[in-house]
């Protein structure tokens, strides 16, 4: 009796057989695309990109600290209150008089409370130390009226050297610049990474990821603090392609 292959029995079985094995082919290939695509997305150089800017600032802070002594409370007072006018008419004539000057209350000391023996006593039982803070949108005219300020010695101010009490000038409108320094520091970033691709033989492509940076403001030398340093640094990811 001769025999009959299956297929010619059941076509249905080739044909479920075949597109079985052209699923597996195509599949295959779709995998590979994949693993492709996937080493290509894991191709990316991290560089960091630096803006940096030198800026005026634009308000100062000048505490004037003076200092006045008596055997009575009275007595110190009255001589604050006359050092205060002094200071005042000083501002005006530096070209000051309308800029915010704050009067802190006064620190007072009784020296003969402290438990001294008779003989250490000071000359002068109670001390007051009396602040005046200006505040200016003019840091130049602040800068200039500090360096005259030893005129109000002669007239009988007694300055005080304070260091809780210093000078400060800030830059106010960082905001303003802030789009401006990073696209700067996104440039040099880029510069970054397009030499790198150069050596590696690759070129640059879209950025993966990027962070900005914090912004920080400094004086730009211990002698010049009206002089602001901004600085920023920003991080970018850049996709790697051949």
């Amino acid at each position: 009796m001769p025999t009959t292959d299956r297929t010619d029995r059941n076509p249905s079985i080739f044909f479920l057989g075949f597109f079985l094995a052209l699923g597996m082919i195509i599949a295959a290939w779709l995998l590979g695309h994949a693993l492709t695509e996937f080493k290509a997305y894991d191709r990316y150089v991290t560089v960091k990109g630096l803006a940096e800017r030198e800026v005026p600032a634009d308000l100062a802070m000048w505490p004037i600290s003076f200092n006045a002594a008596g055997d009575s409370l009275v007595q110190v007072q009255d001589d604050l209150t006359r050092q205060e006018k002094i200071v005042r008419e000083f501002l005006k004539q530096q070209g000051l008089g309308d800029a915010e000057a704050t009067l802190a209350a006064p620190r007072i000391t009784d020296h003969w409370s402290m438990g001294m023996r008779p003989q250490d006593l000071p000359a002068n039982r109670y001390s007051a130390q009396g602040v005046l803070t200006v505040r200016s949108d003019s840091p130049d005219t602040v800068k200039k009226a500090m360096a005259e300020a030893g005129k109000l010695v002669s007239q009988g101010v007694v300055l005080v050297h304070n260091y809780e009490y210093q000078p400060r000038f800030e830059f106010t409108k960082l905001n303003d610049i802030k789009p401006d320094m990073i696209a700067a520091a996104t440039k040099d970033a880029r510069a970054a990474a397009d030499q790198f691709a150069r050596d590696s033989g690759s070129s640059v492509g879209a950025i993966r990821r990027a962070t900005q940076g914090y912004f920080s403001i400094s004086d730009r030398d211990p002698y010049t603090p009206e002089i602001k340093q901004i600085r920023v640094v920003t991080t970018v990811e850049y996709f790697l392609e051949n």
